[in-house]
């Protein structure tokens, strides 16, 4: 992993202080200092092309920026949120962690737009790093939040300082979510957790129609997708999770996770040369989801030909991708 320096400026100091107990509370900072919350990525990082999977970007702002049509980039470097705006209010997909919601507000009023004006908060997966900051984004916006119905008992027990998971309505693999004009549909592709949710919708840019696709998730969050003691049908939940994936016409290929579709490289292009957009890109969807496949195939038939692992205690997974 790259070296990287971090710093963090007043603003985001002052603004972090309240987010520091809940951090705390939800382990982050426990036995020490609450997490470190960067404005602004080092050079090299910022240069990556492709990106690379580095968990310690998490917490570090990146430019929010145009993707295409009413579609925008929020998020971190690593931790992938996106603004989809209309006449009649606005959507965001995935809260991330309390101590990062400054950052999104900055990014979301960079493009000129007010994070109060948020109508609809959706999310990828149940996991602390996309949905710790749920609550407090109510709070802050009094969006409503819709989730998916297998992944309600994982955010249940998702209480950052104490503060009960909002969920105001429960979707079903294949609910559409409608607000000034556009419609989201909600797929259920799990294996990642019970309700990972990859979203689809049309976008209109300069006067056409394009496909957009946020994948949910990744690998399984346990890769023995075999014998996986927490999640004992993970390995059929992915083969029809690959098959979904592969039936989902994708002009704009975007995730759960920068690393996915190459965040920091298309937009370092995107820079160079705003007239042709990175971010339409099938041919990178086709062939994340085919490495996918490939890597489903391999695991299983290693882990086959392996056998059953000894018992484990501590449930499954890393929890938190």
């Amino acid at each position: 992993m790259k070296g990287s320096r971090f710093f963090v400026t007043p603003l985001v100091a002052l603004s972090l202080a309240a987010a520091a107990a809940p951090a705390r509370a939800q382990g982050q900072g426990r036995g020490g200092p609450p997490p470190v919350v960067s404005e602004k990525a080092a050079p090299e990082i910022m240069n990556e092309d492709p990106q690379t999977e580095q968990r310690s970007q998490d917490r570090v702002g990146f430019p929010g920026h145009k993707i295409i049509g009413n579609l925008y980039y929020i998020g971190t470097v690593t931790l992938s949120s996106y603004l989809i705006t209309t006449p009649q209010g606005n959507i965001v997909i995935n809260s991330d962690y309390e101590e990062t919601l400054p950052l999104m507000k900055k990014s979301i009023e960079s493009l000129g737009f007010k994070m109060e004006d948020t109508k609809i908060l959706l999310a990828s997966h149940a996991h602390p790093d996309h949905q710790t900051a749920d609550a407090m984004f109510k709070q802050m916006t009094g969006a409503q939040t819709m989730f998916m119905a297998e992944d309600v008992p994982a955010l249940q027990n998702m209480k950052p300082g104490g503060k009960e998971h909002p969920i105001d309505r429960t979707l079903h693999d294949g609910d559409k979510v409608e607000l000034g004009g556009m419609t989201l549909t909600a797929h259920l592709t799990p294996g990642h957790t019970l309700g990972t949710t990859t979203w689809t919708f049309p976008v209109r840019d300069g006067g056409r129609t394009y496909n957009v696709v946020i994948a949910g998730a990744g690998l399984p969050d346990d890769a023995r997708i075999v014998y996986n003691q927490g999640n004992p049908k993970a390995a059929e939940q992915w083969e029809e999770t690959v098959k979904r994936l592969e039936s989902y016409p994708a002009d704009v290929f975007l995730g759960a996770h920068s690393w996915f579709f190459n965040l920091t490289g298309k937009y370092k292009k995107l820079q160079a040369n705003p007239k042709a957009n990175p971010y339409i890109d099938p041919a990178g969807y086709k062939k994340w989801v085919a490495e996918m496949k490939a890597m489903r195939e391999r695991l299983v038939k290693e882990q086959t030909a392996a056998g059953p692992p000894p018992p484990r205690g501590g449930g499954a997974g890393r929890g938190n991708n």
